[in-house]
Order: structure tokens, then sequence, then C-alpha cells
């Protein structure tokens, strides 16, 4: 009989998304961090070293976190020789502080994308980011630069000629602005009609360098007329313009509330990263090992550790019952085989645990009993730790497509009228295997197809 216990990294996901979703608890969603990737390019060459690129990034990423927190801004520079990764993200200039770690956030979970290779650059309708082995601070114009337009609605000629007003002030003013300008302008015999415009130079950049990189912007996103809205892609700037008001009010002061908001995402989002770069050093490690094997190596590393020895097969033996335990240890370990103590079935799997109490229509049993004692005449207080529960469990479902994004989660946690799905189980592995027990197909990724692909899911954070 097949036994189940729950993966690690679902426990983990499962508190972390607790913990994170109870201190958002106070909050309301208001904000429009406008994560949406509008384009993600990597490098062409492959990283040189990983045991050097992986660390060195998670560390840029870091460094650059603690600026964005501060100031919405941020560079680091972290290794040496060809494994340097040099780091940029920016904030464009109507995301209030919250916006601009919600936007980071999301940045910093899709650029790892591009590994293995050893740069990239992502734009979001929100923030930029960037990251390459060389110093490219002061570039301001490269082979990559375009346009990107929608193409729903065409607009008349005063229309168009809004636009042009609006970027034409927008390349004057962001020079001297620290980089930053956004414009308004009517359109002419239209009552409710506006162009709207935003220019951004990355902070790297001098004043020359920044009215440069706008030109050419200006020059190209102004081909997307007669469409309603247009992007410009710059490697030193960014710049849109459309016939809708997707600025954010500029805000004078950042509550304390939000600045706890703030930590509480930075912290989470430094933790994804952590978790990727896990993911990706088990895959590279992996990968190196089955090729060893194969090449018969294995013993060759056995002997290597084991100086003196000239039987590699005795010392596999030996490792293997190095594996076994007396029964009286056996015993004490798992409290007289208690069957509380049966893993997969019993409290050691939390997530297996608390996934079978929602099945049964007993989660209160969950609740820590300070807690209860102390609001337990409060069913508002009992209804937001189950609806807290409930996503937790939707986060950690076993097919990645079913997982919502962060701010999907948000939307449902905020939003006592967002109707929640039903959950359905999490990952478990078999014991006797070690594999993971795939008992549902995902369409994207079938369980009887020829190959396998070596995936992994990020939580997003969405605009409104």
């Amino acid at each position: 009989m097949k036994k189940s216990v729950p993966l690690v990294s679902s426990q983990s996901l499962f508190f972390l998304l607790i913990n994170s979703l109870l201190l958002l608890l106070p909050q309301t969603v208001e904000a429009d961090p406008r994560t949406r990737t509008v384009q993600i390019s990597c490098g062409r060459q492959h990283e040189h070293n990983t045991t050097l690129f992986v660390p060195n990034f998670v560390t840029t990423m870091e460094k650059i976190s603690e600026q964005m927190r501060n100031s919405g801004y941020g560079t680091a520079v972290i290794g040496t020789g060809p494994d340097t990764n040099y780091g940029l993200a920016q904030c464009y200039g109507d995301l209030s502080l919250l916006d601009c770690v919600l936007c980071y956030a999301e940045a910093r979970t899709v650029l790892p994308q591009c590994f293995p290779n050893n740069g990239g650059r992502i734009y979001l309708d929100g923030c930029f980011m960037r990251a390459e082995n060389y110093s490219f601070f002061s570039e301001y114009r490269g082979v990559g630069d375009r346009a990107v337009c929608g193409n729903t609605t065409r607009k008349n000629s005063s229309f168009q000629a809004a636009v042009k007003e609006a970027i034409l002030r927008a390349v004057e003013a962001a020079p001297n602005s620290k980089g930053y300008a956004r414009e308004k302008v009517d359109v002419l015999r239209s009552a409710n009609e506006s162009a709207f415009v935003l220019a951004d130079c990355w902070r790297s950049l001098n004043t020359s360098s920044c009215k440069a990189c706008l030109e050419d912007a200006s020059s190209s996103i102004l081909g997307c007329l007669p469409w309603s809205e247009g992007r410009a892609l710059n490697t030193g700037c960014f710049m849109r313009y459309s016939d809708t008001n997707f600025l954010n009010k500029e805000m004078e002061s950042t509550s304390s509330k939000s600045k706890v908001v703030v930590i509480v995402v930075a912290v989470v989002s430094s933790l994804i990263v952590f978790m990727v770069a896990i993911a990706i050093g088990l895959y590279v490690w992996k990968q190196r090992y089955i090729q060893k094997k194969r090449r018969g190596i294995y013993m060759t590393y056995l002997w290597f550790w084991f100086p003196g020895s000239n039987d590699a097969e005795k010392l596999v033996k030996t490792l293997h019952n190095s594996l076994n335990f007396k029964y009286s240890t056996l015993e004490k370990a798992t409290g007289s085989f208690d069957e509380t103590n049966k893993l997969g079935q019993g409290g050691f799997g939390t997530v297996y645990k608390t996934w079978r109490h929602f099945q049964s229509g007993t989660a209160e049993q969950l609740f820590d009993p300070n807690l209860v004692q102390q609001e337990n005449h409060n069913s508002n207080v009992r209804d937001a730790i189950l609806r807290v529960v409930h996503i937790g469990l939707l986060c950690t479902q076993e097919i990645p497509s079913l997982r919502p994004s962060m701010s999907r989660a948000l939307q449902m946690l905020t939003k006592k009228e967002e109707h929640l799905p039903a959950p359905s189980n999490p990952p478990f592995i078999d014991e006797s295997t070690m594999e993971l027990q795939d008992t549902h197909d995902d369409p994207f990724y079938p369980l009887n197809a020829a190959d396998s692909i070596a995936t992994m899911s990020h939580s997003s954070f969405y605009p409104r």
C-alpha cells in the first residue's frame, strides 16, 4: 500500500502564503502597480559558471531590493570577471512606493526565465529591470530599441495632434526633472477626450543621454499613430501614450500600513527568488550527476572520497546499510508507532493535514487555541481565517496552472465578494519510489508526453 508525504516546498509555500496574507488582511487593494509584462528579452550567450552566476544574481537582486523600497531605483554589481552580475531596476515616476515594490516583485520573479543566458531585460507597464555580465549603466541606445503599438482603435487627427503635443512636452520636461515627466493634453473639439503620456529615463543616465534617448523614443512611438496606444522600449528610457488615463495619482506621503505591506512583499519576493535559485541549482546538479553516472564516473567519485579502498561496490553497500536503523530507535522516534506520526496521514504533513481537515469540514481544528478563546464570539475573524486557509490551499494545488497568481490571491483575500473555487489536492510524493504522485493531467504538461519539460511556477501581481 502506497504512502504519501507532502512536498517540503509545498509546506514552505503554504506557511509563506498564510503568514504574508494575514499581514495584508487590514489593507485594501487600491493601488495600480501596472505589472503587465510588455516585453522580456534575454541575452544570446550562456552564463560562464553556474556555481558563481546563480548566487551572484540572487545577491544582486537583494541589493537592488533594499534600494527599491526606499527610492524606487537601484543598481548593484556583484562578483568578478565574466561571472560579475550588473543589475539595474527602476519604477516609473508615477508609482507610489508600495506600487513600486509590487512591480519590482513581479519583475524579479519573471527575469530568471532567461537562465541559463547571462543577461536579460524586462519592460513592465510600471517598472523596468535589467541584468548583464558587463556594465551597461550609461547605455541609452541599442539594437533592440523598438515601439510596441496597440492596434485596437484608430483615432482621428485631433487626437494625433494632442499626442504629438504631449510627447513634445514630455521630451522637453523629463531631462530636467530627474528623467521623469507626465503630460495630459485635451483633444480639440472633444469634451471628454485627452492624450496621456509618460516618459522615464533610467536614473543612471546624465541629462544629455536622457534627452537623446527620449528623442529616439518619441520618433519611434509616433509611428504608432493613428492607433490609440503606443509604447517605446528603449535601452535607456521608456515612453507610453494612450487615450485612457493609465497614470497613478501623485501621492505626497506613504502611510505606515503601506510601509508594512512594502516590507512583506519585499520579503516574499526575496524568498521566491531564493527558491528559484535553489531550483536552478538542483536542476543543474541533477543533470551533471546523470551525465557522470552514464560515463561510469560514479564509482571513481566514491573511490576519490574514500581513498584506500578498491572495492567501490562494497562502498555502495556500506552507504546503503547506513540508512538502516534499530527497531528501538524507530520506536522512540515515532512514539511507539503512533498513527498520528505516520507521514502523509498524520500531523507531520502540514499541508496534507490542512487538506484533510478542509475536505472533512473540520478546518477550525487547525486554529490556535489562544486565538479561538480571544475571538470566540467574532464570526468575522473565524471567516477571515478560513478564507486564508482556503486561499493557501488554492496556491499549493498539484497542477501549477490551477494555482492563482499573487495578485489574484490578494483580490481573493481583500474582496469578500470574490468567489473562491474549490481547491484540488496538493502535490504528494510516493514514499516507496520518491516520485511525484501525479494523479491529475495538466493540459499544458500531459502526463503521457514523450518528453519532459523543466518548469517552474511563479506568483504574479496584476493591476486592476
